[in-house]
């Protein structure tokens, strides 16, 4: 894939540029600021762009709203985020901004995940696919509910299992052999979550992240 990386720390960057590149990948650019990212990808956009949540000069938001802006101008590009901590507000915006296409990669992931090299390159390639990739205390945390009018209480434990592994971005294939049961079941309990969740007349990919996050406040 060709890949663009914004992070404004030197030493990942570059330990990223080299495992990307080690690994087959084309890393087109690599840049210390969402500016940079945003005029790197204009001319020439990438299959997938990975940048911090935070970067200069604020360190505040800024590779939020570049990520933000990419999936609007450019939605074929995906998006995986990486983030020091579990930041809800931003994860459920980028989650679930409408990008007007039905097919677009996102994922959030938090650094502590890049060390594990395996989960880092499966969640690119799922990105890159146009799938979806989640940190697993990410989705953990988005997943905490209040106990008023929860959604989330229709499900069964085994429905939430499945829930939580729809969340990171695993296809019904890899949630059956991730919990040791057939296809056919796990795709008949999606079909229950989406009927408890009333989404089962919501076409496309797009019910998968909703399954999650059509309830969960800002």
């Amino acid at each position: 894939m060709r890949v663009m990386l914004a992070e404004d720390s030197t030493l990942l960057r570059e330990g990223l540029v080299r495992l990307l590149a080690e690994e087959g990948h084309e890393v087109v650019a690599a840049v210390g600021d969402a500016e940079a990212l945003l005029a790197a990808v204009e001319p020439a956009p990438p299959d997938v762009v990975v940048l911090d949540v935070r970067m200069p000069p604020t360190h505040t938001d800024e590779g939020l709203r570049a990520a933000l802006e990419i999936r609007r101008r450019w939605p074929q590009v995906g998006v995986l985020v990486l983030s020091q901590y579990v930041e809800k507000r931003y994860a459920t915006e980028l989650i679930t901004a409408d990008t007007g296409q039905q097919r677009h990669g996102v994922g959030y992931l938090l650094k502590d995940r890049v060390a594990q090299v395996d989960e880092f390159l499966d969640a690119l390639d799922r990105v890159g696919d146009g799938g979806a990739a989640f940190d697993p205390e990410v989705v953990r945390q988005l997943l905490v509910r209040s106990s008023k009018a929860d959604p989330l209480s229709r499900l069964t434990p085994r429905e939430r299992e499945v829930l939580d592994h729809m969340a990171q971005g695993h296809t019904n294939a890899s949630i059956a052999a991730h919990l040791h049961v057939s296809q056919s079941a796990v795709e008949k309990h999606v079909n229950a979550i989406f009927d408890k969740l009333d989404l089962s007349h919501t076409s496309g990919y797009s019910r998968r992240v909703l399954a999650v996050l059509r309830y969960l406040g800002s």
